[in-house]
């Protein structure tokens, strides 16, 4: 039986072999058998247990996963707050005309997540009984929880998407109703840019407009991503956002702030959605902490998404030089890939060489975002290759 002296001695002797050969962070640990869980890896030797963790993930699951970056900490931390509910946070003010401005609205309202922002914005186009047109795959539409349908009683009417991510607007003008009490009032028209990283151009956005204008629709943005579509466009987000009567914008997406979102409109459309956010129980009081970092994002992270863009791209050109990848597209800051059969142990092995991943079957997306260097791109394309390869 070994005594605690050699126990510990044991310890320091694989510890510095660990430290010293492997790249990861190790610490002796007091039990437990081994383990992978988010790149935490566990052994025992005899009566001696050991942890150690790789270093760092580089995590491509979205662009929502970016930390707040150190100048982003301290303008949060320094931020003059007040009560928001009582409209009197200067922070969060400064915030929602700042952004208001850049978009060519009236007014904006801060909220806590792009959900919320969209949902405002549906309550606030639409009445009980009304419905709205949104594409097939669109997040407002798949991805929200049925929010609109279970909270605001808006009926979705899905019309299909293109290729470019644009709704098929034929399709569109088709399934507007009459006015005939059978059926739910078409209010509103909703687009999404980027939808899946793909950009749809100001063309199609004018259409859009023409078609809502032509039937006394409402006409609303998911502009989540709409950064994204601005710098890839090469034109400032006024130019996006123009043919549109409301506007969701993310700020912790590839702006990376930790949380929030602003819907932009007319003063009275965001009047409106405010009232729902308090309903919805969005209202929040010394929030400027968190403004603050959207208004720091906004000011320091738009013109970076260029490098996220470029970043995918070599992320994409290098995959597609992998045996067993398939290179589906990349749209923006997106890479989509396949693998030929189903790989259950994919995403796993990933983790384990330090690349966080989503799988879905045998497709993945993949992310580039602020915490994603050049460097990261060809750690991952390393990785992947061993996974496959090795």
């Amino acid at each position: 039986m070994f005594r605690p002296g050699v126990s510990t001695f044991l310890n320091y002797l694989v510890a510095e072999f660990f430290t010293k050969v492997y790249p990861f962070n190790f610490r002796p640990d007091s039990g437990g058998h081994r383990a992978n869980n988010g790149g935490v890896h566990r052994f025992r030797l005899g009566l001696c247990s050991f942890t150690w963790q790789i270093k760092r993930v580089i995590d491509l699951r979205s662009d929502t996963v970016s930390k707040p970056t150190p100048a982003m900490r301290r303008a949060m931390a320094t931020a003059e707050v007040g009560d928001d509910v009582f409209g009197d946070d200067p922070t969060v003010r400064d915030l929602e005309s700042h952004t208001a401005e850049l978009l060519g609205k009236e007014a904006a309202v801060f909220v806590s997540s792009g959900t919320q922002s969209n949902l405002c914005a549906l309550m606030a186009h639409c009445q009980r009984g009304d419905e709205y047109l949104v594409g097939d795959h669109a997040h407002t539409y798949m991805f929200e929880g049925g929010g609109a349908a279970v909270l605001g009683s808006i009926q979705p009417q899905t019309v299909s998407m293109l290729d470019s991510g644009m709704l098929d607007l034929d399709a569109a003008e088709a399934a507007i109703k009459p006015d005939d009490a059978h059926f739910a009032r078409t209010r509103l028209l909703c687009l999404e840019n980027t939808t899946d990283g793909k950009v749809i151009g100001l063309e199609d956005l004018e259409a859009g407009r023409e078609l809502a204008d032509r039937h006394n629709l409402g006409y609303h943005l998911d502009g989540a991503r709409l950064w994204n579509a601005s710098v890839a466009l090469g034109v400032p987000p006024v130019g996006i956002a123009a043919p549109f009567d409301s506007v969701s914008v993310c700020l912790s997406k590839g702006l990376g702030a930790p949380v929030g979102s602003v819907l932009v409109g007319s003063a009275s459309l965001i009047d409106e959605a405010r009232k729902w956010r308090k309903m919805l129980g969005g209202a929040m009081r010394q929030v400027g902490l968190l403004a603050a970092a959207g208004r720091h994002a906004i000011d320091h992270h738009l013109e970076r998404l260029a490098e996220d863009h470029e970043n995918a791209q070599l992320l994409a050109e290098g995959l597609a030089q992998i045996d067993g990848i398939e290179l589906e597209a990349q749209n923006t800051n997106m890479v989509f890939v396949r693998t030929p059969q189903k790989m259950p142990e994919m995403e796993q092995g990933l983790l384990r060489r330090g690349v966080q991943t989503r799988w879905s079957g045998n497709h993945s997306r993949m992310v580039v975002h602020l915490d994603v260097s050049e460097t990261d791109v060809k750690s991952v394309l390393a990785a992947v290759s061993s996974e496959l390869n090795d």
